[in-house]
């Protein structure tokens, strides 16, 4: 083979590797909603079968959005726990999911978020952290501020955290936080310039150094969705109201089969 056809050759493969690179590129840049979100939707007339004493509400905290929520009320409640929960999915999953605080005896508050199960309302980062506070503000008028716990898992970290900026619950409580947005896809696509494609940010670093009450950071060290390392970090920002609780061989979604898990709940929220 003579070196120009080697070239040529070589020039060849260059220009389609240059072609998939700019595709996926522009993939990554106009699908990035359909990676981050994975909602399943629900019928209207679905009809939630749940164990605790429960009212669903459908708040509207825009002309152009509905938000679906299930508002559990325990026997001797403790408090209220508004959860904001993870990218997939949708209540008839995520309500079972925080049945398992109403057995400690806390009220919980969990949306869908816009264009999950039977939630309604075009996507954005500001259109998320806007109805996180009317939630907020809806459980304002029934709860005082230091019987608010704020929980948010994976993907609702980013909502909780600023939400905790902005008003006075009584702790913030993150479960399989990451650092940023940036820092997990940059850790899932090393070699794509992720800063200029990104359309939502959630920098959470940000967020809890303006956060006043206390927070509590709940990470598995074998997390294969958000690196344990992105949770890590936000525990050396060197904040004084920060705990940072490991959960030894635990992943992204199953922490409550670890003791360590329980056992810092309950410390959490005796």
């Amino acid at each position: 083979m003579s070196f120009t056809h080697q070239k040529r050759k070589l020039k060849r493969i260059f220009v389609v590797l240059l072609g998939v690179y700019i595709m996926v590129g522009a993939a990554l840049y106009y699908f990035q909603e359909k990676l981050m979100f994975l909602p399943t939707t629900l019928n209207e007339n679905y009809v939630y079968e749940l164990n605790y004493p429960h009212e669903e509400l459908f708040l509207k905290p825009s002309d152009d959005a509905l938000i679906n929520a299930i508002h559990y009320k325990a026997e001797k409640s403790k408090g209220v726990i508004l959860y904001f929960h993870g990218n997939a999915g949708d209540l008839s999953r995520w309500s079972k999911i925080t049945e398992y605080f109403v057995e400690m005896n806390y009220d919980v508050l969990v949306m869908d978020y816009r264009t999950y199960g039977k939630s309604q309302g075009k996507l954005s980062e500001d259109a998320l952290h806007n109805d996180a506070q009317y939630c907020y503000d809806y459980l304002l008028k029934q709860y005082s501020e230091d019987k608010i716990t704020l929980y948010g898992r994976s993907l609702g970290t980013g909502m909780a955290s600023k939400l905790a900026i902005k008003n006075k619950p009584k702790q913030l409580i993150l479960e399989t936080p990451y650092y940023s947005i940036l820092d997990v896809a940059k850790h899932r696509f090393p070699l794509f310039p992720i800063k200029s494609l990104l359309r939502y940010h959630f920098p959470n670093y940000e967020y809890v150094k303006k956060v006043k009450c206390p927070i509590a950071i709940i990470h598995g060290t074998s997390d294969k969705v958000v690196p344990y390392e992105s949770g890590k970090k936000l525990s050396e920002l060197n904040i004084d109201n920060l705990e940072f609780i490991s959960i030894e061989g635990g992943d992204h979604n199953d922490l409550v089969q670890f003791e360590d898990y329980h056992l810092a709940i309950q410390n959490l929220l005796k």
